[in-house]
């Protein structure tokens, strides 16, 4: 998946949470907000005086939920729930087995969450 295609998808599915995400559209979507982030809040800061970052606070609000379901469906492709994204709660430890669950190749061919996004072998479980 390009990039261009990974933010498209990430916005037509904005509470999608259900599917799978491969990799590059899970990493692609996660560099595109870094990117916008870091641009509004030199703008913010720019632009409005003080320690307000509003446009970069609206970004992560209308972002917040795509967000969320691209990190689930990233989830859904290594073949594990929605709900290990709670794990982030857990202080430094948790977000490191999430990361490690991002980083890993998704199931090969459809599982239990739908097909492969990379257009695997339909219908094999591994």
């Amino acid at each position: 998946m390009t990039f261009s295609e990974a933010i498209s998808s990430g916005f037509r599915n904005y509470v999608g949470f259900s599917g799978r995400a491969s990799r590059s559209e899970f990493w692609y979507w996660i560099l595109f907000n870094v990117l916008v982030s870091i641009a509004l809040s030199i703008i913010d800061l720019a632009l409005v005086s003080g320690n307000t970052t509003v446009l970069s606070s609206i970004w992560s609000l209308a972002t917040f939920l795509p967000s969320l379901a691209v990190g689930i469906r990233r989830l859904h492709d290594t073949d594990r729930s929605g709900w290990w994204w709670l794990i982030s709660f857990i202080p430094l430890i948790g977000i490191i087995v999430l990361i490690v669950f991002w980083c890993s190749a998704g199931t090969p061919g459809s599982n239990r969450f739908g097909p492969d996004p990379l257009g695997g072998p339909q219908g094999t479980q591994y």
